[in-house]
């Protein structure tokens, strides 16, 4: 997470703390930091890179964003336990984060 002075000071880029807790079981929280007001994507991908869900798809305001993830689908079906990975973009910046879900 970005501290509450860089994101006065306004940078155009977004930043992403690693999820917590990781390892997970049943949910995780993510959290990101945007500097200004942006169009932001937040999702879940497994290691062949297919979405697993879309948690976030629209303008978000500056400040900081809190997201839980409790391990389902876009369907709400439950995926297995494994390795994903939460990809956030906003504007020109993809940031991406490793997570372990053990069931």
């Amino acid at each position: 997470m970005v501290s509450l002075q860089h994101l006065i000071n306004g940078s155009p880029k977004g930043r992403a703390s690693q999820n917590w807790p990781n390892p997970f079981n049943p949910s995780t929280t993510i959290r990101y930091a945007l500097p200004v007001s942006q169009q932001v994507t937040l999702e879940v991908c497994d290691v062949a890179g297919r979405r697993v869900v879309l948690l976030v798809n629209g303008k978000e305001e500056a400040g900081r964003h809190v997201v839980e993830w409790r391990g389902t689908d876009a369907t709400g079906q439950t995926v297995s336990s494994g390795v994903y990975f939460c990809n956030l973009t906003t504007g020109s910046e993809n940031l991406t984060r490793k997570m372990l879900l053990m069931r």
